[in-house]
């Protein structure tokens, strides 16, 4: 039986074992890269999230203290004693959000008159919003917030909280036949109850006096 000679390992090559070891080093570089991008990542993800949870805080907060601004805190000045009507509150102090002014002249059996001073004015205790301060015709709409505030709403103030000024709440404001009505100048045909005052709005109403003439200027005076 013949020897058969020895087998000698191959050799590598030195320059293939380097290069082995190079690539394993920029494997765990680019991985080590690839770990620290996506922490960066979910770093800034959280950070997102945790600034767009703030932000609705804030905004939840500003629109609750809105809310209580508006009507809390109006509720809270409302005077229990003199009920709202039409919804309208008897402040402790005039609003301010909304300010106007209308003008009413009213006529019965060919007589003048306007309403009486301090209409929905309570000395030293509250004002509703729509009031009249002095026996001008001048109608002072002082608002917490904007609607539409018609002539209707006045005079159910004047009627059911203040019938006891001068010489009382006509009766005739509760018929509905009888009128001549006219707003800044023009005849009316509609329920005049459901005039909304806006700023400068003249409105005339004319019971059984076919001689009255309806306002069509006022010297408001900065109002």
């Amino acid at each position: 039986m013949s020897k058969q000679g020895t087998r000698q390992p191959a050799k590598q090559p030195v320059g293939s074992s380097a290069k082995s070891l190079k690539q394993t080093r920029q494997d765990k570089r680019r991985e080590e890269q690839l770990r620290r991008e996506e922490e960066q990542r979910q770093a800034a993800r959280r950070k997102r999230i945790m600034l767009i949870g703030v932000l609705m805080v804030v905004a939840l907060v500003v629109i609750v203290g809105a809310i209580w601004f508006v009507t809390g805190q109006n509720s809270q000045q409302a005077n229990s004693a003199y009920p709202a009507v039409d919804g309208i509150t008897c402040d402790q102090s005039e609003q301010s959000s909304v300010h106007y002014h209308a003008h009413l002249t009213i006529y019965i059996d060919g007589q003048r008159m306007l309403a009486p001073a301090n209409t929905g004015v309570v000395n030293n205790s509250c004002l509703y919003w729509l009031h009249v301060h002095s026996a001008d015709g001048v109608i002072h709409i002082e608002a917490p917030s904007a609607r539409a505030y018609t002539l209707g709403n006045f005079l159910h103030i004047w009627q059911r909280e203040f019938p006891y000024l001068d010489n009382g709440f006509p009766s005739q404001l509760n018929q509905s036949t009888g009128w001549t009505v006219y707003v800044n100048g023009k005849v009316y045909n509609g329920d005049f109850h459901k005039i909304v005052l806006q700023s400068h709005t003249l409105v005339t109403l004319a019971y059984d006096s076919p001689n009255a003439k309806p306002d069509t200027t006022y010297n408001w005076s900065g109002l």
